[in-house]
């Protein structure tokens, strides 16, 4: 398994569900100078990636005030983060976010989750929940990573 920073962002994209294609590559023009993408490659195929942005990704538009907070405090965005489902069940999630946190030793992340099922997933990677946001009445946990460096 081979972690690594993605250069061909149509490759990443093209391993998302469609819905979340339709929340970033209308806006990739906008982000790609200050978002970076990386991902789990396994015989030259994609089983897992996500994104890190460093200013507001449009899924946290409706929170921007909330989203620079955290990047003035020197937090990064984890967003799109994805597994292939048939890959699913192998740790390929948390085996991501321990290389990316491996590469960036000294770095803090945020995020936020839409399914609050992973609330284990993410506790058990280090992130601790902050608060609830609320999208058009949907909640969102707001969840922070900081690095013991």
């Amino acid at each position: 398994m081979i972690f690594k920073r993605c250069t061909e962002i149509a490759d990443f994209f093209k391993i998302l569900p469609e819905d979340w294609q339709e929340g970033i590559m209308p806006f990739w023009e906008t982000y790609k100078k200050t978002t970076k993408c990386y991902v789990l490659i396994e015989n030259n195929q994609i089983m897992a990636g996500g994104l890190v942005f460093s200013t507001c990704p449009p899924d946290m538009l409706y929170a921007v005030e909330e989203a620079n907070s955290w990047f003035r405090k020197g937090y990064l965005y984890l967003g799109f983060i994805y597994v292939l489902e048939e890959k699913r069940g192998r740790n390929l999630g948390s085996l991501w976010l321990n290389e990316l946190k491996k590469m960036h030793s000294k770095q803090n992340y945020w995020l936020t989750i839409e399914d609050l099922n992973l609330d284990t997933f993410y506790a058990k990677n280090g992130f601790n929940y902050v608060k609830s946001l609320y999208n058009d009445g949907v909640e969102e946990g707001l969840y922070v990573y900081e690095s013991p460096l």
